[in-house]
């Protein structure tokens, strides 16, 4: 009887643990990445020992950070990176440098050598990538001031991680008995660093976007999975190979083609193989935590964590005022900047090998950052249900997130370019609305024009229950996000049945999940402003406003009788290709028909005008 092999029954352990912790994780509101960490540790050394080769698997999972910021790379054009060059540079080296500065004192002031205090402060000041973007994106924060500028912090935090490294060995010769002799051929160093970046840089314009088109034309879709991912390897082992930030190559590689044709379908092939190492690298980061650093050093461990997290809060929250952060979005944008982050594992094994650090000292810290990260998602739901609503209430001026029930018969979910259309045509009307949207500096802009708009997420049950859910007759469901949409739908369908919804759809297969939903009154956000100008094109060829108008209404009676045909078979692909270009040659022969018939009953000398 021959064994699985070691991988197959690793993977096997993964899965399976990721399978039973995240969905019950979930279940109990505690979030995926606890679930993730729980996993870990449950498989780990200090639980169940399934798992033993505990750093292979954290370098391995790593690269699901790298796959995270190609991605966010792949959203930020050129030149909106470019705009972001101030926050990057000015913020992201003010936070760190003050928790630096905050830290090392604190090391000093215990008595502890200042080369060592300085490592360890550098180390901790640094916050979890992965963790703070992962937040981001699950609270659809990114687009906000806060999201924005925390994503500035982090991505500066990348680009000092290499001087930080360059620094552990010149610290160890200033402090360490045992020091290491600096490297005699830094400028070396330098030049192939700056040749790296510029290869990445020249590469992504001119090789990178032909490359992709000769791949995409072969017809092989796999093929072209393997190319991104390929990219993404090559690009990260590069960087790796002259000392730098793996992420950072990938993130510079993201944004190189982030104006490209094939930008949606890198996002498409990539974001199942991010989405899986990035669990497994939380995984990773739950085995890590040493217990039994933590039962020999109870009192030292809880110190550590306690005292840089408590002064990293406090300098990030003085940052968040100083940059005038709205008041709701301050605590959350301090809890996600001050966990440590992954990068400091690397910082301290480097000062352990160079003898700045003890190895005891060295896991001491190495335990703390890892516990931080366990914690953080903990503290920000207990941010969400204890404090965020009173903090609210009592900051002035007041943008408090809903608390008292409302009596509206219809609640806006998204009070954005498509929502105030439709809140502006109900107030026009003499119709109240309660209306929910999560921008905090959109919500300040609007209530300048009178309207009343409440700070929340709809996708919270809760809220959408103080909202007045229970009692209201409309929900205009207008946010941006599909994710978001269709779980708003899901959730009103369950729990307030009753409440009749009109929604936006962003696209077809947009509307095609709606209508999967039971949502039947649906609208494309651009269909009735295409049709317009289609109008307006007919008009300055000629034809009558009147003639126009009928066309355009044809066209959309046509057009929504075969949405309804083609809806049954959306799962189908061929099928509804078929039933697709069917309907559009029936609407040609038909339009076809209905001019000629026109010509005929013309008289003959404005037939020849026209």
């Amino acid at each position: 009887m021959t064994h699985a092999p070691v991988w197959l029954i690793n993977s096997f352990i993964y899965l399976s643990a990721a399978v039973i912790a995240v969905p019950l994780a979930k279940k109990l509101g505690l979030g995926a990445i606890i679930g993730y960490l729980a996993a870990g540790i449950a498989i780990g050394p200090w639980g169940l020992k399934l798992v033993t080769e505990v750093q292979e698997i954290l370098d391995f999972a790593e690269f699901g950070v790298v796959l995270m910021l190609f991605l966010i790379g792949l959203e930020l054009e050129p030149h909106r990176l470019w705009s972001l060059r101030r926050p990057i540079f000015g913020w992201g080296s003010v936070q760190l440098l003050g928790c630096t500065a905050l830290l090392t004192g604190a090391g000093v002031a215990f008595g502890i050598e200042w080369p060592t205090a300085l490592v360890a402060a550098l180390g901790l000041a640094l916050s979890s990538t992965a963790i703070a973007l992962q937040s981001i994106g699950e609270r659809n924060l990114m687009r906000t001031s806060s999201g924005q500028a925390g994503f500035s912090i982090l991505l500066f935090q990348d680009v000092a991680a290499i001087p930080i490294l360059a620094l552990v060995p010149l610290l160890a010769a200033v402090g360490g008995e045992n020091a290491a002799v600096a490297h005699p051929h830094r400028l070396l160093e330098a030049l192939r660093i700056v040749a790296a970046i510029a290869g990445i840089i020249l590469g992504g314009r001119v090789l990178l976007r032909p490359l992709l088109r000769w791949i995409a034309n072969s017809g092989t879709s796999e093929i072209f999975t393997a190319a991104a991912l390929l990219l993404v390897v090559g690009i990260a082992a590069l960087m790796q190979r002259v000392g730098l930030s793996m992420a950072l190559g990938a993130f510079l590689a993201g944004v190189l083609l982030a104006d490209s044709e094939y930008r949606r379908a890198l996002e498409t092939d990539l974001e199942p193989f991010k989405a899986l190492l990035l669990g497994l690298f939380f995984m990773a980061v739950g085995m890590s935590i040493n217990f039994g650093v933590l039962w020999k050093f109870p009192v030292h461990m809880l110190l550590i964590v306690v005292g840089f997290l408590g002064l990293k809060l406090a300098a990030i929250y003085a940052l968040a005022c100083a940059m005038k952060l709205p008041y709701q979005e301050r605590p959350v944008f301090a809890l996600l900047l001050a966990q440590g982050g992954e990068f400091a594992f690397v910082v301290f094994q480097a000062a352990a090998g160079t003898d700045v650090f003890t190895d005891e000292m060295a896991s001491l810290l190495i335990g703390a950052v890892a516990l931080s990260m366990l914690v953080t998602p903990l503290l920000l739901l207990a941010v969400d249900r204890l404090l965020l609503p009173r903090y609210a209430q009592a900051e002035q001026p007041p943008l408090s997130e809903i608390s008292e029930p409302q009596e509206a018969p219809v609640i806006i979910a998204g009070f954005g370019r498509y929502g105030q259309i439709v809140g502006r045509m109900l107030l026009a009307q003499g119709v109240s609305a309660t209306v929910l949207d999560h921008d905090a500096e959109k919500i300040e802009s609007v209530r300048r024009f009178g309207y009343r708009v409440f700070y929340g997420d709809a996708t919270r049950l809760d809220l959408l229950r103080t909202a007045g859910a229970a009692s209201a007759k409309v929900l205009v469901l207008a946010v941006d996000d599909m994710e978001q949409s269709l779980k708003i739908a899901d959730m009103v369908r369950e729990h307030f049945p009753q409440l009749k919804i009109v929604a936006r759809a962003r696209d077809v297969a947009h509307w095609g999940a709606l209508r999967d939903r039971g949502v039947l009154r649906v609208e494309r956000e651009l269909f009735e402003s295409s049709l317009r100008n289609a109008r307006n094109v007919l008009e300055l060829l000629g034809q009558t406003p009147d003639t126009a108008l009928q066309a355009a209404e044809r066209f959309r009676q046509h057009n929504l009788a075969l949405f309804e045909q083609m809806y049954p078979h959306r799962n189908d692909r061929e099928k509804f290709i078929a039933v697709a270009k069917q309907g559009r040659l029936q609407l040609e022969a038909q339009m076809a028909q209905e001019r000629e018939q026109m010509a005929q009953h013309q008289p003959q000398g404005q037939s020849e005008n026209r």
